[in-house]
């Protein structure tokens, strides 16, 4: 995998009471510096459930598209965190948003953005796709087709893709390979339909796997069979 684009969930920052969990993001931290010295380059979308979730917002009162504005700022405030992690453990690193949003980051251009991943710098892709609607698995999805990674990889707090909810169900099965068309058959909740209909078109194919454990992510790099694949 010489690109790839990691999607994280804002819990993969938080830890017990804590919104950024100082150990939890150091490791992660390290971890993606040294994906970037062992050749692979890495871009990443984080969501913002650790600080703010549009779903779970009074919509009576705030309204769909402003719950969903302030999601997409929740998760600029994550990037500047895991941006300043990775710095403090000496790996470069850039924050791209759909605008402009000085000083912390810059609008997204697909040519500088390969530019700065050719120069070894892990960008963090922030802000969602810009527009109200529109999921952070959505943003990563496309994000990962614009710099044309070779791989989606969904980090999560379980190892890969079950038929039902295992903390709940102590018989749930684990998927180890599903088409994008299998995904949507049986309505899993892996990604939303509009992230999972942008991969299947693109022929981007996704894995997903436990990042509960960042060491996980260097495994999935080096070719280790964890999680579950999908594909068209």
């Amino acid at each position: 995998m010489s690109r790839v684009l990691l999607k994280l969930s804002g819990e993969a920052l938080a830890g017990g009471d804590e919104q950024f969990a100082h150990h939890k993001v150091t490791v992660l931290a390290r971890v993606l510096k040294q994906a970037v010295q062992e050749g692979t380059q890495v871009g990443v979308v984080c969501g913002a459930g650790n600080i703010f979730r549009a779903r779970q917002a009074n919509l009576e009162v705030l309204g769909r598209v402003t719950a969903d504005q302030v999601g997409m700022l929740a998760t600029v405030m994550n990037a500047a965190v895991l941006r300043d992690y990775l710095r403090a453990e000496g790996q470069a690193a850039r924050i791209l948003t759909p605008r402009d949003q000085v000083p912390l980051a810059r609008a997204f251009a697909r040519d500088e953005a390969l530019d700065l991943l050719d120069a070894g710098q892990v960008l963090i892709f922030a802000g969602g796709t810009g527009n109200p609607y529109f999921t952070t698995d959505s943003a990563a999805a496309l994000r990962a087709l614009e710099i044309g990674a070779d791989v989606l990889l969904k980090g999560t707090q379980v190892d890969g893709v079950y038929d039902k909810d295992p903390h709940q169900y102590a018989d749930a099965q684990r998927f180890e390979h599903l088409t994008y068309d299998e995904v949507l058959a049986r309505k899993l909740r892996v990604m939303d339909l509009t992230a999972v209909t942008l991969c299947a078109e693109g022929d981007l194919s996704m894995r997903v796997f436990d990042i509960s454990d960042p060491e996980n992510l260097l495994k999935v790099l080096a070719g280790e069979d964890i999680g579950t694949r999908i594909t068209r």
